[in-house]
């Protein structure tokens, strides 16, 4: 008898399970909910971005027609905590308390102050109006630099400094000897301006209380539902074992889901008081003002290096805007970038400061890449910086300092061990498929012509620490939480499998990634497999999703319960067989006797001889379900090649990406399908950055970009067609051999775009634009450029 091969899971490009029921509806996100007797709050916010709160009347709100409450800071303060900062970075860190609804002073424009009650949500907001509040103004605290002189403006009175936290690394040779002995040195300042996420879902709580039990459901559109419930018990002193969080459906989150929010904690507050279900759903205005921001810093780059090209060392210094509070990580967002900066080279001396600084603004805090974007621009921005000072071409640099196929694993200057990759594969991949000669040609030839509309080449090589997991090293940097993950594969009675992850998806098709990793160890049909997620009582184990952990923390959970299952069923198998373990073949999902193949159970049938439990062996427990916690010794390492072509009209300054390629390793692919929609959404991120996002704020520290009409999203037709191509090194850090993809072409699009930019107008004197390169901003770089050069 003679079966045919299964084809693999892993590997196939198989459509997204999850796609059917997202694409037509039949689905729950947070602001669909509704139950018996819901009511509706709406947050009143600060106009201002900093005052003292002298008086605030909420009665006039509580007589409206509908309304059945409302609250003031004071009112609920009593019973509600501090929000938490989960990453305090240093000893000595300034921690300001941040309630989650202003009672004495507003420290940025959109501050909760307070919240109507009322049977729907239009009657809710319209109630706003009629509350009163008084303000005292005082000054706003804007600029990062003049932050931190000794006169001025204080975000926290008390705190007597705007200064949250310094925070050193210095590795290898001390950099001011290097700098004595190296022929160049450059220095270059970068700034990163803010953004604001957009994800499609807008935010969303709803909380359901249970009076008999003092239970509380909280359902929230949050991209981490175990640690919402962790940090809710601790804000609302509501045991832990009596909130359950569930979030649903989640339709976006970038990292702004990454998040403990107040609106949470006050949805809890008011069904406690009200006794009776409450749902709050952002407007997109709301969410520019509330929703924390990302990125937000000033870089001080210098690299040294010898007339040939090789790198001696590197010196980094950061200012970096905390906006008005510490949120849930924001501290350590920067310094996940700390380790990055000496990217895939090859140095003798690092040097790193971040100095983190509080502003009258909404708090920043993780958005798509979180940390490793900064770094990755910094370095390759000066990477082009040096060449041209070299007179190398820019890839020719690169060749001469990074890492060698050969050299892996290799511990960086910054303290990392990369375990594995293979540069120079995705460069020549991606030199090939951009014909790199040819458009570096014709770039000369438009050069030499005096052409008005330039053509600019830019290069992007990195590489990337993801799969935040290494519990030990999340300790040793301060981190409250550790970086395992957990799964439980459940085999039903009649064969079919429920895999329970601890990671909470948001768009990434987990789903589909975890049902072919199941599959695939189990030999059971793809159809067959069922994820549970994103429910702290239906999966009460879990870190949930960010930093592309999922895949190689979770889905290496997945694939070791998976084994387990395997591994127990085997004993029943034998028994039934009447065989030792070790003359036992698994194959596509069957044991068999070796030499004797008609001898044999499908894992799904041993799934039903464990139900009935007629005819187990003596002592084995009757279940072969099992459960993993993986906690990996290493990050994963996932590089890459960007290659970006760009025209830009000298006489206008528009700009137009004629031309991208991008060679990436993630290591063992999964879905293919699916990596390529998270390189394609990740390069829409990365590119925005160059070219169109920005947070902008007046000189009274109001956001003046705080809708879509003023803050560009682009849209498809603003982004030009890519072409992606991958190599493939496997990670060694997971049985898997996957390496993170999520924020892959986030980091590496940005510096790609603006090198390119930047590399059209150098015959203009041009050696940097501020992001994003709107065309004012190139015009006014071309027109400064021809002035100094005349």
């Amino acid at each position: 008898m003679t079966d045919q091969a299964v084809e693999p899971e892993v590997g196939r490009a198989r459509p997204r399970k999850e796609d059917a029921r997202l694409i037509t509806g039949q689905t729950n996100w947070t602001d669909n909910i509704s139950v018996g007797g819901l009511l509706h709050m709406a947050i009143l916010r600060s106009p201002m971005a900093h005052a003292r709160i002298t008086r605030v009347d909420v009665s006039p709100a509580r007589e409206r027609p509908g309304v059945i409450a409302a609250f003031s800071g004071a009112d609920l303060a009593e019973g509600l905590g501090s929000l938490p900062c989960a990453w305090p970075v240093t000893e000595d860190i300034v921690l300001p308390d941040h309630p989650p609804i202003a009672v004495d002073e507003v420290r940025y424009a959109g501050d909760p102050v307070a919240l109507v009650v009322a049977r729907d949500r239009y009657t809710a907001a319209d109630a706003l109006e009629a509350i009163e509040v008084d303000y005292e103004p005082l000054p706003p605290v804007l600029d990062l630099e003049a932050a931190l002189a000794e006169d001025s403006p204080l975000v926290h009175s008390d705190k007597g400094t705007n200064r949250s936290y310094v925070w050193p690394l210095r590795t290898g040779e001390d950099f001011d000897s290097v700098r004595q002995r190296a022929e160049v040195t450059v220095k270059r300042r970068y700034h990163h301006q803010r953004l604001i996420p957009n994800a499609m879902e807008p935010r969303a709580v709803g909380v359901t209380p249970l009076a008999a039990s003092g239970e509380y459901t909280l359902y929230s559109s949050t991209q981490i539902p175990h640690i919402v419930r962790v940090m809710m018990a601790v804000v609302t002193g509501i045991p832990e074992h009596k909130i359950r969080v569930i979030a649903p459906d989640v339709g976006g989150g970038f990292g702004s889901k990454l998040q403990v929010y107040g609106e949470e904690a006050l949805a809890l507050a008011v069904a406690r008081k009200t006794g009776r279900p409450v749902k709050w759903t952002e407007s997109r205005s709301e969410g520019y003002l509330a929703t924390h921001h990302g990125r937000g810093m000033i870089q001080d780059v210098e690299i040294a290096a010898m007339r040939d090209g090789r790198l001696l060392g590197l010196k980094v210094d950061l200012l970096t805007d905390m906006g008005a509070y510490l949120m849930l990580v924001t501290p350590g967002i920067p310094l996940l970038g700390a380790f990055m900066y000496p990217a895939i080279y090859k140095m003798d001396s690092y040097d790193f400061t971040c100095t983190g600084v509080f502003t009258t603004r909404t708090p920043t805090d993780a958005y798509r890449g979180a940390g490793r974007p900064e770094a990755t621009y910094a370095i390759e921005r000066i990477m082009d910086e040096l060449a041209v000072e070299l007179g190398l071409d820019p890839v020719e640099l690169r060749r001469r300092n990074w890492i060698g196929h050969e050299e892996f694993p290799y511990t960086s200057i910054a303290g990392l061990t990369y375990d594995s990759g293979n540069y120079e594969a995705a460069t020549e991949k991606a030199l090939a498929l951009f014909d790199y000669d040819k458009l570096r040609a014709e770039q000369a030839d438009r050069n030499h012509r005096g052409d008005s509309v330039r053509l600019g080449i830019g290069v992007s090589t990195y590489t990337e620490m993801c799969g935040l997991a290494p519990s030990r090293v999340l300790r040793d940097l301060r981190y409250a939480a550790g970086g395992w993950e957990a799964a439980t594969i459940r085999m039903l009675p009649t064969g079919k499998v429920e895999v329970v992850t601890g990671t909470s998806p948001h768009g990434q098709g987990h789903v589909t990634c975890w049902s072919q990793i199941a599959a695939d160890v189990l030999g059971v049909p793809f159809e067959d497999v069922e994820v549970v997620h994103g429910d702290t009582k239906a999966a009460p184990q879990g870190m949930d999703t960010y930093g592309s952990r999922s895949l190689v923390v979770g889905g290496a959970a997945v694939h070791h319960a998976a084994r387990k299952v395997v591994d127990k069923a085997r004993k029943i198998a034998a028994h039934l067989l009447e065989a030792s373990e070790n003359d036992l073949e698994f194959t596509d999902g069957v044991f068999s006797v070796k030499g004797s193949p008609d001898a044999r159970k499908t894992i799904q049938e041993i799934a039903f001889e464990t139900f009935t439990s007629h005819d187990l062996p003596d002592g084995l427990e009757p279940t072969i379900n099992a459960e993993h916690l993986v906690d990996p010794d290493n990050f994963s390492y996932p590089h890459g090649t960007h290659l970006c072509a760009v025209e830009v009209d000298t006489e206008t300054g528009q700009t137009r990406i004629r031309s991208y390629v991008c060679v990436d390793d993630v290591g063992k692919v999964v879905n293919p399908m699916i990596v390529e929609g998270q390189v394609h959404g990740g390069l829409a991120q990365g590119i925005a950055q160059a070219l169109y996002e920005e947070a902008v704020y007046d000189d009274e520290g109001n956001l003046v970009s705080g809708t879509m009409a003023d803050y560009l999203v682009p849209s498809a037709v603003d982004l030009p067609e890519f072409t992606t191509a991958r190599t493939e090194t496997p990670a060694t850090s997971n049985p898997l051999g996957v390496k993170g993809v999520g924020e892959a072409g986030t980091i590496a699009s940005t510096p790609a775009v603006v090198n390119a930019i930047v590399d059209a107008l150098r015959p203009f004197g041009v050696h940097d634009i501020r992001m994003p390169c709107t065309p004012e901003r190139v015009w006014r770089a071309v027109r400064s450029g021809k002035e100094a050069r005349s």
